[in-house]
């Protein structure tokens, strides 16, 4: 059984590896970050590829494809780190749908797919890109709405990453169907597979390079131990993640554990290893200069907008125990 990407999707990934390498290195990522504005040059450039709608079917304006492709965009965009309204737009423009009412689909898609619109993503209390949008999917346990800006109080956040604009957001809308809070969770946790693959880049090569009494410091015992600590966490929550993908399109029914699987994962493995990245940096890493701590932030907030890992625990526990009694899982608060 071949568990890799096809080539389509592999092919996928390394243009968004080369385009986000070459339009938003960390200088660009810094400028942004300081301007609180993000570049219209790199939003306009994955506009003109589509990659907005990847996951929209084609009478919407989209490129037909699914949960796996945008997954793999979204990788790329966190490796990046890159500061752009792509992860709530194309994580929206998929959600809706793939559980959206007709109306829903047909009042949306089309102005999400092609980029003139974006949209927000999040919960009440944290929404990314909600100021501008043209309407936001809510999260809300394990509900989902669309959320009409016009019909919202919105109020601008300050937060540690700012890479990414946040908000809160005090409104109510209309329902989505099932599933949907687990699409918009699993993207991103797809974003988080990015950014911690980066970290672990950017520790292995300084690591490789940095020279204590005359040797590499990632020769080192305890140095050694965190980076394999660091490679165990990526490729776990990868794991989780493009399983979670998979099921998206393949296997609904087992979407709702594989998406709180990704969701946990995600949460933990992208704040312990951005931490590690700069622990390994040692004292150059916390320092404004050094670009790792954009990593470092954007797990963070990713890992709020995710809701944290505990509730996710605590909703595989009652789907576990439910398969064991063999009973209809109760939703989880």
């Amino acid at each position: 059984m071949d568990f890799d990407l096809n080539d389509e999707q592999k092919e996928i990934k390394r243009v968004a590896h080369e385009l986000l390498g070459s339009r938003s290195p960390f200088p660009k990522v810094r400028e942004a970050a300081e301007a609180s504005a993000y570049a219209p040059e790199l939003w306009s450039e994955l506009v003109e590829l589509g990659w907005p709608g990847i996951a929209v079917e084609a009478e919407h304006g989209g490129q037909g494809l699914g949960a796996v492709e945008l997954a793999v965009l979204l990788e790329e965009l966190g490796y990046a780190c890159a500061a752009s309204p792509f992860l709530s737009t194309a994580t929206a423009a998929a959600v809706i749908e793939a559980t959206g009412s007709t109306g829903q689909r047909e009042r949306w898609l089309p102005a999400l797919s092609s980029g003139e619109a974006t949209a927000g993503l999040g919960s009440a209390e944290l929404a990314a890109d909600a100021q501008d949008a043209a309407v936001i999917v809510l999260l809300d346990g394990d509900e989902a709405q669309l959320v009409d800006p016009a019909q919202a109080d919105i109020k601008p956040l300050q937060t540690i990453d700012s890479t990414r604009r946040f908000a809160s957001v005090s409104g109510s809308g209309e329902p989505l169907g099932a599933g949907a809070a687990e699409r918009a969770r699993l993207a991103i946790a797809a974003e988080l597979v990015g950014v911690c693959q980066r970290a672990l880049d950017m520790t292995l090569e300084y690591v490789k390079d940095r020279k204590q009494f005359g040797v590499a410091v990632g020769s080192f015992q305890a140095v050694s131990h965190r980076c394999a600590q660091m490679l165990l966490s990526t490729e776990s929550v990868r794991s989780a993640v493009y399983f979670a993908a998979w099921a998206a399109d393949a296997d609904p029914e087992r979407l709702a554990e594989a998406a709180g699987l990704a969701a946990a994962a995600a949460s933990d493995g992208g704040r312990e290893t951005t931490a590690s990245a700069i622990q390994a940096h040692g004292g150059i890493g916390f320092t404004w200069e050094a670009d790792v701590h954009w990593l470092f932030k954007r797990a963070q907030l990713d890992a709020a907008l995710l809701g944290g890992s505990r509730r996710h625990r605590a909703a595989l526990a009652k789907l576990a125990a439910a398969k064991a009694r063999g009973a209809a899982p109760a939703a989880v608060s």
